[in-house]
């Protein structure tokens, strides 16, 4: 399975309802960096299939779920389990530092 989009309509059904953890990635199309950790996430979703959903947020497009969690600076990567926030990372970081900074989500 490859990465899910969220929006502001099915934000809380796709994330904060999730059985699995859900790591969302909040990004922009015209974001450098958001373009280079896409792929990262993307590999991350085939090898934690099962365990984890990646999820991907357009801040652009969906406003009101990027104000409401505070997101100031992307790409942030938001863990969600349960229902909550519980880990976040900002910045395009290479796949061995993100698995490492979600290690607990990502079992």
């Amino acid at each position: 399975m490859s990465t899910i989009n969220v929006t502001d309509a099915d934000f809380d059904q796709k994330v904060l309802q999730s059985e699995l953890p859900v790591l969302v990635d909040f990004w922009a199309e015209w974001c450098g960096p958001c373009r280079m950790l896409g792929p990262v996430l993307d590999e991350m979703a085939v090898e934690h299939e099962g365990k984890a959903v990646i999820a991907k947020l357009n801040v652009d497009e969906n406003p009101a779920t990027a104000a409401r969690f505070g997101v100031t600076s992307i790409p942030l990567v938001l863990g969600f389990q349960g229902g909550e926030k519980v880990a976040e990372s900002v910045g395009a970081k290479p796949k061995a530092a993100l698995e490492k900074e979600f290690s607990a989500l990502l079992g």
